[in-house]
């Protein structure tokens, strides 16, 4: 098994860069007077005016939301407080300074349930309870919606990685249009429910028309019939376009007349489907003890490790198995002279005592800006001042002799004099340390970073045995080498910034002269200059250990840390099952090619998640594990409990029980997970 998982990371290494998620934000104003003014004589009971409805601890948009209300809630309220400022578009935009008092939420009193007197909501965001009529007779042909595609196999992704392409944003712009009449007689009401979260529901068949609702993945629609309307494309949960749009007549169970005051709403046909049976509305309740059965490890996009050992010892070609990973590609080459810069030191702190501390072994080296070739063993070390006056210092001593003893530059290198020449960079803590190239030394302010500079072909004889056993077929250790370089020159941005990649899974693990065998080397050198391209571009070679099965669309990974699709597809880093004729999979010897950890009691999950404030819904009742990609791993995960519902996407949730867990327990693999075993 490769020593680590390499990264899906895409990104311009820089300094502190890291690969964040774009999260949805709650924008809010901080209002300090909190006054109280009841103007409402007598308790009444009221509704969400839209899904997830927050009430707070305060009438204020900065205090503690205590619950996120479900259209289908109630709230008993006292009268109303003057509060901070609020806006909201729920479901339509308003603003305002008044606050309604919370006594009691489904009926039960607030004191009972979080402990305090009264809760506020902000009376734009409550409304009166509507009685929904008997859904009137419908059309008579209704399509069949697209179907959420989940195959058998579930894998899972698990190593650091940003999006691969972060789309604009869709921007909806309202829009008066022209509904078309219906084109086809629509049969009873069918209910169905959103492919993925956050669905348009609109006032007419245009995506430029107004939304009046965004859908929640556990709520439904009534549809009563299909009518022909503007073009719409969408990748929830697939990529999909048409021009079908449903037309809606319910949302939740109550007509779209005493919501919106409209007859009929329209959502396009490919982002609705039917909805699962697994809980109420979507939800999974939690049982007394459960337990989470998982496939694969890491991030699943492109290459599984593993998988393509399978495909090897199945007879598969080094170029069958690159066909299936990266289908579309082709193969190019690039000078076998392209040099990287790896960052193998960050940020290193040092000290009197702990001085910056090289060694050159094996031949002779020289140090930029010093007018001496220095002997193999030799050491240099960069002390930092000892006075706040005093200049940074650069020793250089062989056998206890000082060769120089001067001022350090912020910016210096160290280089052979020979071939055999290699660099030991004592200071890092690894017993892979020794690299070969040049060593570049950057200071800035009080701390050094270390660049090794080199050919790329010499850095893969440190990669491929770090991410593939020399001891695997020969055909898996092909592709995986040409993956390697593949991913590496697909990084390369000489003429910016100071380093190309990162030696460990951010980018894929680099562990210099240690890592080196013969049986890699020769792979190396027979694929010099190899790389699959993607018509005149270097593919983003991404790949990862254990695929669990199945592989999975590079959008559906790469999310927000809510589970929303940033990033756009990329034509051959696509999801497909991963497994023999029979149906066998191809990893199925690896070691998480299954996973499961132990049973956790209802307290013990509630206690996990709450060390998370994106996953802290106190106590734990139920998961909401619909929202799945095309090979199963979950894209976004919703906790529900006594203090209301949280999504984060599957990566957030994988990682939220991870740090909560106890230390001795076995981890979640990643997001390829249920809480019955997968098939």
């Amino acid at each position: 098994m490769p020593g680590a998982l390499p990264s899906a990371a895409i990104r311009t290494p820089r300094r502190h860069s890291v690969a964040r998620a774009v999260a949805a934000i709650l924008v809010a104003l901080l209002v300090a007077t909190l006054t109280a003014s009841t103007t409402v004589a007598a308790s009444q009971v009221l509704v969400p005016a839209c899904d997830g409805v927050n009430i707070r601890t305060a009438p204020s948009t900065s205090a503690t939301i205590k619950v996120r209300l479900p259209l289908k809630a109630s709230v008993t309220v006292t009268g109303t407080v003057a509060g901070g400022s609020w806006g909201t578009s729920c479901p339509t935009w308003k603003s305002g300074a008044s606050w309604y008092a919370v006594s009691h939420v489904n009926g039960t009193a607030v004191a009972t349930l979080y402990g305090v007197a009264t809760l506020y909501a902000a009376t734009g965001v409550l409304a009166a309870p509507a009685v929904a009529p008997t859904p009137t007779a419908a059309p008579t042909t209704l399509p069949s919606p697209t179907p959420t595609t989940t195959p058998t196999a579930t894998p899972v992704p698990t190593a650091t990685a940003a999006p691969i392409a972060a789309p604009t944003a869709p921007v909806v712009t309202p829009a008066p249009t022209v509904t078309p009449a219906p084109t086809a007689a629509p049969a009873t009401g069918i209910v169905l429910a959103p492919a993925c979260d956050g669905v348009n529901v609109r006032t007419s068949t245009s995506t430029a028309s107004t939304i009046k609702v965004r859908l929640g993945i556990n709520a439904t629609v009534t549809v009563s019939g299909t009518v022909a309307g503007s073009a719409w494309s969408t990748s929830c949960p697939t990529a999909k376009s048409g021009s079908g749009w449903y037309r809606v007549t319910h949302v939740n169970g109550k007509t779209t007349s005493s919501l919106y005051g409209v007859s009929a709403l329209y959502a396009a046909t490919g982002v609705l489907t039917t909805p699962t049976t697994s809980g109420t509305a979507g939800v999974t309740p939690l049982g007394t003890w459960t337990t989470f059965h998982g496939r694969g490890y890491g991030h699943g996009v492109g290459l599984s490790q593993y998988g393509a050992r399978g495909r090897a010892l199945a007879g598969q070609t080094a170029a069958q198995i690159l066909a299936h990973y990266y289908p579309g590609t082709t193969l190019g080459s690039i000078p076998v002279e392209t040099q990287i810069r790896v960052l193998v030191l960050d940020d290193m702190l040092p000290s009197a005592t702990t001085p910056l501390t090289i060694h050159g072994r094996g031949g002779a080296w020289s140090v930029s800006g010093l007018a001496l070739e220095l002997p193999a063993d030799a050491r240099l070390r960069v002390f930092p001042p000892s006075t706040s006056t005093a200049p940074w210092r650069l020793v250089v001593d062989a056998a206890g002799t000082i060769l120089h003893d001067g001022p350090a530059a912020t910016d210096l290198r160290v280089s052979g004099t020979t071939a055999a020449t290699t660099f030991q960079l004592a200071s890092k803590s690894s017993q892979y340390n020794v690299y070969r190239g040049s060593l570049r030394v950057l200071r800035a302010g009080s701390r050094i970073d270390v660049i090794d500079e080199l050919p790329l072909e010499t850095y893969l004889r440190g990669v491929v045995p770090a991410e593939m056993p020399s001891s695997w077929p020969l055909e898996a250790r092909i592709a995986q080498t040409i993956a390697a370089r593949s991913y590496a020159a697909n990084r390369l941005h000489p003429a910016t910034g100071t380093f190309d990649a990162y030696d460990d899974t951010r980018s894929q693990v680099y562990g210099g002269v240690g890592r080196e065998t013969a049986a890699s080397d020769a792979v190396v050198a027979a694929t010099a200059g190899q790389v699959l391209r993607s018509g005149a571009t270097i593919a983003n070679t991404l790949f990862h250990s254990t695929g669990g099965g199945a592989t999975e669309h590079n959008e559906n990974v790469f999310v927000s840390a809510t589970g929303a699709i940033v990033a756009g597809p990329v034509s051959y880093l696509r999801g497909a099952p991963d497994r023999d004729a029979a149906g066998v999979p191809f990893d199925a010897a690896a070691p998480y090619a299954t996973w499961r950890t132990r049973a956790y009691s209802i307290a013990e999950l509630s206690a996990i998640f709450a060390k998370d404030a994106r996953t802290n819904v106190g106590t734990l009742s139920g998961l909401d594990l619909r929202r799945r990609g095309v090979s199963g791993r979950l894209i976004s995960v919703t906790l529900v409990g006594s203090g209301g519902t949280k999504t984060v996407s599957g990566a957030v949730f994988v990682a939220a029980f991870n740090a909560g867990r106890p230390a001795a327990d076995a981890p979640l693999r990643g997001p390829l997970l249920d809480v019955k075993p997968l098939p």
